[in-house]
């Protein structure tokens, strides 16, 4: 919307094809900020110095683009969260989880090494990831009652796939501060599993005007849709020519086509066949007449 109030054409991304609404956004946004509150909490009780974790931002990307905009290396818990389906993926920067270690350690924090975690300290990691879990399950519990397991620790995302690189995912940034250490953290939510989840708290919350008005905007949705023009054609099935053969073709030559006059034709729109016809016509016009499509013995 311009700032003159007008609206006009926005940007559409095929590769998205659902987004998150407002609304979408603002149910996530009150389970998340919740999440960081009690996080925030939890760090600072558990490491013995002053934490917080802020929400910054919620967006849907596709999972290669948010592969792409993490460093290597980085800690990245892959989680379970029956019964939902699918991977979350909880991600801190090294620096941050070296120095949540350290405090746990009893150390001051400061400058740390990046290096791998030793024997010590992976458990340490591991039960403080499993904490903070167990909080993501008390920020969603108003919408779904969700039991996070932590799986595996990895630190490189270009060799982690937890999701084909075109998923949608829906990503949640956070501000975290651990003593003078901070960081920005993620949470990466397969967008296929969430959806599902708040149009179900959607409905719910939903006053009958509302409910009235996206119902209108659908059916208006779907009378537009289904008036739009297509273009669809009726073909033989197609043969394979020498590219030699092709180049001397000249008008008035004869191209034996494989199509057996007992098959009917293929109606496709956009090369996807969808019905099988005979041809016709209607008065002077060409024209063909929709039949049942043939066994696969017929097309043989």
């Amino acid at each position: 919307m311009s700032r003159r109030g007008n609206t006009g054409p926005t940007t559409y991304d095929f590769r998205k094809p659902i987004k998150l609404s407002r609304e979408h956004v603002r149910t996530l946004q009150i389970a998340f900020e919740t999440y960081a509150r009690s996080c925030g909490t939890l760090l600072t009780t558990r490491l013995r110095v002053v934490s917080s974790a802020s929400l910054v931002s919620i967006e849907q990307l596709n999972y290669d683009e948010y592969v792409a905009s993490l460093s290597n290396p980085t800690v990245i818990a892959v989680v379970s969260i029956d019964p939902l389906p699918g991977t979350v993926l909880l991600e801190i920067a090294s620096s941050a989880v070296m120095t949540a270690i350290d405090h746990m350690l009893g150390g001051p924090g400061g400058a740390q090494p990046e290096r791998p975690l030793t024997e010590v300290e992976m458990p340490l990691l591991r039960g403080l990831l499993e904490r903070m879990l167990g909080e993501l399950r008390y920020g969603f519990e108003t919408l779904v009652d969700i039991r996070p397991k932590l799986k595996e620790v990895e630190y490189n995302a270009q060799f982690l796939r937890a999701h084909q690189p075109g998923d949608a995912v829906v990503i949640a940034s956070f501000e975290m501060k651990i003593g003078t250490e901070e960081c920005v953290a993620s949470i990466c939510l397969p967008f296929n599993t969430i959806l599902p989840v708040l149009e179900k708290q959607e409905l719910i919350e939903l006053t009958p005007a509302e409910r009235m008005v996206r119902e209108t905007s659908l059916r208006n949705l779907t009378a537009g849709l289904s008036a739009a023009p297509i273009d669809v054609a009726v073909r033989f099935q197609p043969i394979r020519m020498r590219t030699d053969d092709i180049v001397d073709l000249r008008p008035g030559d004869v191209v034996p086509l494989g199509h057996p006059t007992s098959v009917p034709l293929e109606v496709t729109v956009n090369e996807t066949v969808f019905a099988h016809a005979v041809p016709g016509n209607q008065g002077a016009r060409l024209a063909c007449l929709v039949v049942p499509a043939p066994k696969e013995d017929e097309r043989r």
